[in-house]
């Protein structure tokens, strides 16, 4: 990461998202001085799939950011949001699985999306189980409150035990 690059970037990252125009500026001037960075390609495929929601596009600029430095702690959690905003769940548990092996990663975050992913499956039970798992990660109190709303959620749309009289 030269220095002209790390400005442009940082430059970049601080209009995202408020201000798209000089953010795509300062991401032009940085992607051209290093168009392998990660970071950078993140950075764009984040503005193709949260602003723009064009997640095939999306995906191009995070799959190349993850050929480039696929130890990367930023592009996982944004390329599973990504992936699950367009419904892609098997690509979403696949890069899961590998981010949890990855280093230094937020795992707080990729848990929390491997409960949203088991929640978008409709499998309520397991997204609980992956909540308490999420718990362990949260070292703050708005993450931990952040589950507990969450699990609040899914329980609420759980289906209600209906008792059934049997007749003899």
């Amino acid at each position: 990461m030269t220095l002209t690059k790390s400005k442009y970037y940082f430059e970049a990252l601080d209009n995202y998202p408020y201000n798209l125009p000089d953010c795509l500026e300062a991401l032009n001037y940085a992607l051209s001085y290093d168009p392998e960075d990660a970071d950078s390609l993140c950075l764009t495929g984040r503005i193709y799939s949260e602003m723009l929601l064009d997640y095939e596009k999306a995906k191009l600029y995070f799959e190349e950011a993850m050929q480039y430095d696929v130890t990367n702690l930023n592009t996982p959690k944004y390329y599973i949001k990504c992936l699950l905003d367009n419904e892609d769940f098997q690509e979403a548990e696949k890069l899961i699985n590998y981010s949890l092996k990855i280093k230094g990663i937020d795992k707080y975050a990729i848990m929390y999306y491997r409960a949203l992913l088991s929640e978008m499956r409709g499998s309520f039970k397991n997204a609980l189980y992956f909540l308490k798992e999420t718990e362990k990660y949260c070292f703050n109190s708005e993450s931990l409150e952040s589950v507990k709303e969450r699990k609040k959620f899914i329980k609420s749309k759980m289906p209600k035990s209906k008792k059934v009289k049997e007749t003899k």
